[in-house]
């Protein structure tokens, strides 16, 4: 199994993908089920403090370039971070 501080989040979510298939599978023991279970559990909670982390790198470089990708100063997300409306034969997408 190793240790899942070694896994990359890639290989976390992998291993996630296949801990999942084998308890769709529903054919093993209840034992063997719980253990997979609880590996998938610490998988997750790993995946979500590796995504907190990029998280942070990613703020902190939006406030190194300025702000400029990032929130505004006033709190609310800058225009260049709202979701964009596209017109496809005159409706709005």
């Amino acid at each position: 199994m190793g240790d899942k501080k070694d896994k990359t989040f890639e290989e976390a979510v992998a291993r996630i993908d296949e801990i999942v298939a084998s308890l769709e599978k529903g054919d093993a023991q209840l034992d063997k089920s719980l253990v997979l279970f609880e590996e998938g559990v610490k998988l997750i909670e790993s995946c979500g403090k590796m995504l907190d982390n990029a998280e942070q790198k990613v703020v902190a470089l939006q406030k190194a370039v300025g702000g400029e990708y990032g929130n505004s100063p006033s709190g609310s997300q800058s225009e260049t971070m709202q979701p964009k409306e596209y017109l496809f034969d005159d409706e709005t997408v």
